[in-house]
């Protein structure tokens, strides 16, 4: 009698063994298909706090900026026409948006010819550009151009003061 208890003992283990499988496989499944979404909705959160942060930052100083979320930098798709038509709806020239995006004209030009594509920031820039209407961007130029301005009388300044101080 004790071989049989024991053959129903080991038979009972097997079979619970193999419930607890069937139950416990699947929940680990879900736990880290869980904790893989926990974790990119952790970057994702982190990288738009750091952005809200840079942006009231940017508020806070009162200058203007052209930055959209990673996001929507990501989901944005650029070719050369698309921004020849952008800068056409907007009614700006290829210097005007140079400087609006903090590039050179040439830049601007290899991106409308395709021979090269602006990358993560300019990108931003531009996705945040296609938001704003003409008399915006006309605004945000005006006070690039007078940022431009103070930048290079400063620096004039300096450099004339330091001239005089050789002799």
């Amino acid at each position: 009698m004790g071989k049989l208890e024991g053959i129903i003992k080991s038979e009972i283990v097997r079979l619970a063994k193999r419930e607890m499988r069937k139950i416990s496989v699947p929940l680990g499944k879900d736990v880290r298909l869980l904790k893989s979404t926990v974790s990119t909705l952790r970057k994702t959160v982190g990288t738009l706090e750091r952005f809200a942060t840079r942006q009231e930052a940017e508020m806070r100083k009162g200058k203007a900026f052209l930055e959209a979320t990673p996001e929507e930098v990501k989901s944005s798709r650029f070719s050369p026409r698309l921004l020849r038509s952008l800068r056409r709806r907007l009614g700006i020239t290829q210097k005007e948006l140079a400087i609006l995006t903090g590039v050179s004209i040439g830049a601007i030009h290899q991106w409308e010819s395709g021979t090269f594509v602006p990358r993560a920031q300019k990108k931003s820039a531009l996705v945040a550009l296609r938001k704003l209407g003409r008399r915006e961007v006309r605004k945000l130029l005006g006070e690039r151009r007078a940022e431009m301005t103070e930048k290079r009388v400063s620096t004039r300044r300096g450099k004339r003061a330091r001239k005089t101080s050789k002799r």
